[in-house]
């Protein structure tokens, strides 16, 4: 198994009223395509994709590359924040579903042992 997709909820946050809103996320990775990049899929949103070392450098501490900038928030939560010519979109993630994934996307591309 080369491909990886994972739904998650996450918060979208906005300066409204609203705060924090749970939004339905699509985390994707395939390591035929490029073993080297994930995917985030967002509502009404076109999909982010960058590098996966940077997603794991993220939840450990502020990291940024181009549009994409992640840090961690507290003990538990992952913030993503992507920018766009129409404005900057910040995700707030639990950070055990982001190590999850991360754990799958490297159990896809393992090697198996052959004897």
């Amino acid at each position: 198994m080369s491909a990886v997709e994972q739904y998650a909820r996450a918060h979208l946050v906005t300066d409204s009223s609203e705060g924090h809103r749970a939004v339905p996320v699509v985390l994707r990775y395939d390591a035929e395509a490029d073993p080297h990049t994930v995917r985030i899929g967002l509502p009404g949103r076109h999909e982010w994709t960058f590098a996966r070392q940077l997603l794991e450098q993220g939840l450990r501490a502020p990291v940024a590359a181009g549009d994409v900038h992640i840090w961690p928030c507290g003990r538990v939560q992952t913030i993503v924040e992507f920018h766009a010519g129409d404005g900057v979109t910040v995700v707030q993630f639990d950070a055990s579903a982001l190590i999850r994934f991360l754990r799958r996307t490297y159990a896809a591309t393992a090697t198996p042992v052959t004897r």
